[in-house]
């Protein structure tokens, strides 16, 4: 468990993150939940899988972000643009009460990236109106290191389907004509979470336009974590954002990065420090660069 345990509350729900310690008291005391290894590899879909097969947290679900946690590329009526669109809440809740989720229920994702990939999860189910969803801070690595039950194999775990009702959203959505309207105001700042070189517009190995949003920040999404993976303490986190984004009021805030995915280990770190209500721009750089009448900024 790092230094600086979870400043939650020591029982159930958690709705930002939770240690190992706590996951596995959870366990022991038979509370129920649902355990989602969301691994995932950019460069390599397929990858996830092969990882989760490989060992993963004994009773985890696989959610991949293209097969579960993304609408399929061509769909008529998806909610963003981007690599990455939003799935239908519909069908992502059809899938999350075939895998055993019910409202209520305590959600934990992890994965093996430094908590880049299990983000998405925590957000699409905060947008879905699920409270109790955590991320395990310090991923796989810090479930292996305590000893923690794992399995192998890619066979789902046994579960019984449940009923998964979306609610009201827990998070705000930003669109990317909203964004538009407001470049240059004061009641928008938008916060890259892409490596440096790629906001600055140095390098861009995926999308077709190197640059970012003038007058975005830039927060890389590792920022967030500690030498050993884990997410800092939550004065440090409050500190450091206040430093980038100035006085400015949380629900100002605009998260984005490459196609909405790396972007929520900001949204999180914010949400753990107490700066509650900023929102994803979920299509992200490569929603926006695929327009040539949108301004880019370099360097």
């Amino acid at each position: 468990m790092p230094a600086n345990a979870s400043a939650q509350a020591t029982q159930a729900p958690y709705s930002t993150l939770i240690s190992v310690a706590e996951l596995q008291q959870l366990r022991a005391n038979g509370t129920p939940l649902r355990v989602f290894d969301c691994s995932f590899n950019l460069m390599q879909p397929e990858a996830g899988r092969a990882m989760f097969a490989q060992e993963h947290i004994a009773g985890a679900v696989h959610a991949d972000l293209d097969l579960h946690l993304s609408a399929p590329h061509g769909q008529p009526d998806t909610l963003c643009g981007g690599r990455h669109p939003l799935p239908q809440p519909a069908a992502l809740a059809a899938w999350l009460g075939s895998v055993g989720l019910a409202n209520g229920m305590q959600a934990v994702v992890y994965d093996r990236q430094g908590l880049n990939y299990c983000g998405r999860l925590w957000w699409l189910l905060r947008w879905l109106g699920h409270a109790p969803v955590a991320v395990l801070d310090g991923g796989w690595q810090a479930w292996v290191a305590a000893g923690g039950a794992v399995e192998h194999g890619d066979t789902p775990p046994a579960t019984t389907p449940a009923v998964f009702t979306p609610a009201a959203p827990l998070v705000a959505l930003a669109q990317v004509a909203q964004i538009q309207k407001n470049l240059g105001r004061a009641e928008q700042v938008i916060v890259d979470a892409r490596a440096t070189p790629r906001f600055k517009g140095e390098v861009e190995p995926i999308d077709p336009v190197a640059g970012h949003i003038p007058g975005a920040l830039n927060r890389p999404f590792g920022s967030n974590l500690d030498a050993n993976g884990y997410f800092k303490p939550a004065a440090t986190l409050r500190a450091e954002f206040s430093e980038l984004m100035g006085p400015c009021d949380p629900k100002h805030v605009v998260h984005h990065c490459g196609s909405g995915v790396s972007a929520v280990p900001n949204i999180l770190a914010m949400e753990y420090a107490g700066l509650h209500g900023s929102a994803l721009y979920a299509g992200s750089w490569s929603e926006w660069c695929n327009d040539t009448t949108r301004p880019v900024a370099r360097g």
